[in-house]
């Protein structure tokens, strides 16, 4: 940590600048570097290999420098005449502050000391080092190396965190840790070559000599062995004898201390809205209403007239709807993407040089994670983005919810969004990879809807299986605000969305624990995919038969992630300019 403030401490040594848009744009510059100086791993996946053999400090001490680093940042803005920046540096300005704020009331709400939603957790994400990487030479293997060296201190940090939330109150509830601990132990090996975290040791660039590998593997096989699972060892043990006994018998947010005001704060966090947890939950009653009715019309024309339950129970059942291996669900996905990467020049002028891939979710993760997610590429290009597929438990990954799904994850939705965030030129650092979730989510449920329009839910079963999943979204503002505000039980929350679709119980089950675990997050994604579709809907009535609709996604996409409210005046100013 002194490291990094040292470091930093030579950027505040600023020559003067001649306006406020070169003063903000110093700023920026600042903060950006100090970014890639705190978060090594940031850093790498930014192209920016520097610090490629370190990673981010995690501990309190650290993350009370970096609040007043992050203080110190707003009380530089606070300096700049706001009025006196152009439109568009304005923009930027605005942006920037509801970043830094945001993150000064996390850290105020001690959001730092739940550091674990069983999404991506840190001890996972570190086991997928080698993907997040360049293993290309032989410093990109002592790099790698020596970040597995530092994994002690990494996890400690998170450790640390946890013992204050048990301190504090500040704890996750305790019935989403039934099968956490599995994906600790999947870590934990007596052989260190069975390790993930070996697996670069067993395929070396042609350009390292014999001598070099061997060398390597032997000091691979001694840090994870000597260092990386006994860490693995640590936090089980951690876990299993102090946090889990000690983590809240509540599932709401706000049955713990101070929970009431941070579930506000994730509200608007995740939504960039200013609306209680009573109004999206309504928000989320009428559009459950509305896309039921749109479920029983594909009913009807079926053949089961008001049977809801038989039909899905139908969909459940019937074989002709699963895959039998993995590689089968796997060629379907591919070939669904493939399919819709050829309809992409008929919805967008703009579409992003970085390629995807797929491949399917690890075997450690895999049996308590999600359907799918996508991962980006880095921002220089080097590694791909990726789209990984849930092969686990086939009987729980209906085909006909494949077409959503592919849509969703890789193109037109969060492949294609991300990376041309990456690679826009024309704005500052910040913004290329700024995550206002509401905008990420909102377009990527959106982009599912895209389907439709280059005919790509050829049967009334795949456009069954994309209303299930657009009913899986609004099912989420019901149950997520129930559960965390209105006081819904577990179990209410589970037969609640297994009453009103298709998704299967396995599934319902995994998504409750996620909204326990991660609460608000899944707010993101209706709220803004009804703003996107909202104005949609608003320029075309405006615009009638001069509306394009490629245009119209430049104008969504080509600021990047922002928020709710940005995105609408960006739009709304785009269609005045039309008009004139």
């Amino acid at each position: 940590m002194k490291r990094i403030v040292v470091l930093f401490s030579l950027l505040l040594i600023t020559v003067s600048c001649t306006s406020p848009g070169e003063r903000l744009q110093t700023i920026f510059e600042d903060h950006w570097e100090y970014r890639l100086q705190s978060n090594p791993l940031f850093a790498t996946n930014q192209g920016d290999h520097r610090f490629d053999d370190r990673l981010p400090e995690s501990n309190l001490e650290f993350l009370e420098e970096d609040y007043r680093q992050t203080t110190g940042f707003l009380e530089r803005l606070d300096g700049i005449d706001r009025d006196a920046l152009d439109d568009e540096v304005c923009l930027n300005y605005d942006i920037f502050r509801i970043q830094l704020e945001n993150a000064v009331r996390a850290y105020e709400l001690n959001h730092h000391l739940l550091p674990l939603n069983g999404w991506w957790d840190y001890h996972a994400a570190f086991a997928d080092l080698a993907n997040r990487m360049p293993l290309d030479n032989l410093a990109d293997y002592e790099n790698y190396l020596s970040r597995l060296e530092a994994f002690p201190g990494y996890n400690s940090g998170y450790i640390e965190r946890m013992e204050r939330g048990l301190e504090l109150g500040m704890v996750r509830p305790k019935v989403v840790f039934d099968d956490y601990l599995a994906s600790v132990e999947a870590h934990i090996t007596e052989n260190p070559t069975e390790s993930t975290l070996y697996e670069p040791l067993t395929d070396f660039p042609e350009s390292l000599q014999e001598e070099e590998r061997e060398r390597l593997a032997e000091e691979a096989r001694e840090i994870i062995s000597g260092i990386v699972v006994p860490e693995y060892e640590h936090l089980r043990d951690f876990l299993q004898d102090r946090y889990i006994p000690g983590s809240s018998e509540s599932i709401a947010i706000s049955g713990i201390e101070g929970g009431g005001e941070y579930y506000d704060y994730l509200i608007s966090n995740y939504t960039t809205l200013n609306l209680a947890a009573d109004q999206i939950h309504q928000t989320g009653l009428d559009e459950v209403d509305r896309i039921r009715a749109e479920m029983m019309k594909i009913l009807k024309s079926e053949g089961f007239g008001e049977d809801f339950d038989g039909f899905v129970e139908f969909l459940r059942t019937d074989p002709q709807f699963y895959a039998e291996t993995p590689e089968e669900l796997l060629k379907e996905t591919a070939f669904v993407l493939k399919t819709m990467d050829g309809k992409l020049p008929e919805l967008f002028n703009t579409l992003p040089r970085l390629p995807y891939g797929i491949r399917p979710i690890p075997g450690y993760l895999a049996p308590r994670t999600a359907t799918a997610y996508y991962s980006r590429g880095a921002a220089d290009g080097t590694r791909a983005g990726y789209y990984a597929v849930n092969t686990h438990d086939l009987q729980s990954r209906p085909l006909y919810e494949v077409t959503a799904l592919s849509l969703h994850e890789a193109v037109p939705g969060h492949h294609l969004q991300i990376s041309l965030q990456q690679e826009l030129e024309d704005l500052p650092e910040f913004r290329t990879v700024a995550g206002f979730t509401a905008y990420t989510e909102g377009w990527a449920l959106y982009s599912e809807r895209l389907g439709l329009e280059v005919g790509m839910y050829n049967d009334p079963y795949q456009d069954f299986g994309r209303l299930s999943y657009e009913m899986w979204r609004a099912l989420r503002l019901v149950v997520d605000t129930g559960m965390h505000a209105k006081g819904w039980s577990r179990q209410e929350a589970i037969n609640y969305m297994a009453e009103n679709s298709a998704l299967s119980l396995h599934n319902i089950r995994s998504e409750v624990n996620r909204y326990i675990f991660w609460p608000g997050q899944a707010l993101a994604y209706k709220m803004g995919e009804i703003k996107i579709r909202e104005l949609r809907v608003m320029a075309e009535e405006e615009l009638g038969s001069d509306f394009d609709l490629r245009e119209f996604h430049d104008v969504v996409l080509l600021s990047g992630a922002v928020p709710l409210q940005v995105l609408e005046d960006n739009v709304l100013r785009w269609v005045d300019d039309q008009g004139k």
